[in-house]
């Protein structure tokens, strides 16, 4: 960085660091780009994420860097914070269009009702059925609270693990790999940490309620 570089990948906290240790100048940057602005706004960044973009932006300058935001869902905020960074003649790009009400042919799809106590013991039958003893699940809940308790539920018979954002890097490395390689067969995770998982041959998925 001290000899120049074109493009840098960094994660908010990182590249705050090097700001105020005074190691990077963003006064002449001429591309800004948020990946995952939903996620990463969602995840408490949004305040980092502010100081970085008050260094390279002027206020009502028309010489502001150009501002690229990609996220796979827009909910309201990420409209506020396009309004706030990019031109007022921004442009939104859909990549998704109609297709998101599409699913594989291939999948069968099952909504099973019941009361949220029996919710383990359904999950556990629903898994003994079409997984089997040898098959893969991943089973998603909404917090991680649900994700510990049950992933530790005696109704699920078959070795566990839960996958949410209070686990150490390392260890979701260690508990991603046991899942690949067929250590524990469920994995229980959160919608959060479900994000870039690329997994092959799972047999099953389970929303343990309908996510929002």
């Amino acid at each position: 960085m001290r000899s120049g570089i074109d493009i840098l990948v960094g994660t908010p906290g990182r590249i705050k660091d090097h700001l105020q240790n005074g190691k990077l100048d963003l006064t002449k940057v001429k591309h800004v780009v948020l990946d995952e602005v939903d996620q990463m706004l969602d995840m408490g960044f949004a305040e980092q994420v502010e100081d970085i973009l008050r260094v390279a932006y002027k206020k009502d300058s028309e010489d502001n860097p150009q501002t690229l935001l990609f996220s796979a869902t827009c909910p309201h905020w990420v409209y506020d914070v396009a309004k706030k960074y990019m031109k007022s003649k921004y442009e939104q790009i859909d990549l998704i269009g109609k297709r998101t009400q599409k699913a594989a042919t291939t999948v069968e799809h099952l909504a099973i009702e019941c009361h949220w106590s029996q919710r383990a013991a359904v999950i556990g039958d629903v898994i003994q059925v079409y997984s089997g003893s040898h098959g893969r699940t991943i089973v998603f809940c909404e917090t991680k609270k649900e994700a510990n308790e049950l992933a530790l539920n005696a109704s699920i018979k078959q070795d566990c693990q839960s996958l949410h954002g209070d686990i150490p890097q390392k260890q979701r490395e260690i508990t991603l790999k046991g899942f690949r390689n067929g250590t524990f067969k469920v994995l229980v995770a959160t919608n959060v940490a479900a994000r870039g998982l690329d997994i092959p041959e799972v047999d099953l998925v389970v929303q343990s309620s309908p996510p929002k």
